[in-house]
């Protein structure tokens, strides 16, 4: 029962995480990205929104592939199903230091 209810929940997270992902692709709704977040009101008039868009886009998606496969490894019982989310986290967080790198250039 609680293996059920632990994948339950990881999936709906997972499913959320889709949602953001696919909504910041499309360039809808709050920029969820520190970059905007702690950009000054006027900066954030000016701002050149859709690399930090695809960039938040792209984190998101790979954050919802890290919580499928922990539901699938609690669903299983197979320990491991979580040594795939060692890469898809480590990808995460890479990408996320390397296009910040590259959009800075490029606004400079």
């Amino acid at each position: 029962m609680t293996r059920t209810i632990t994948s339950i929940i990881l999936f709906v997270i997972s499913a959320l995480l889709a949602k953001c992902s696919i909504r910041h692709f499309l360039e809808r709704g709050y920029l969820l990205n520190n970059a905007y977040i702690f950009a000054p009101k006027t900066e954030r008039e000016s701002m050149n929104k859709k690399p930090y868009y695809r960039q938040s886009a792209v984190v998101f998606l790979l954050m919802s592939a890290v919580f499928i496969v922990l539901g699938l490894a609690v669903i299983f019982e197979n320990t491991k199903l979580e040594l795939i989310e060692i890469p898809l986290i480590a990808g995460a967080v890479i990408y996320a230091v390397i296009s910040t790198v590259k959009i800075e250039k490029k606004s400079k």
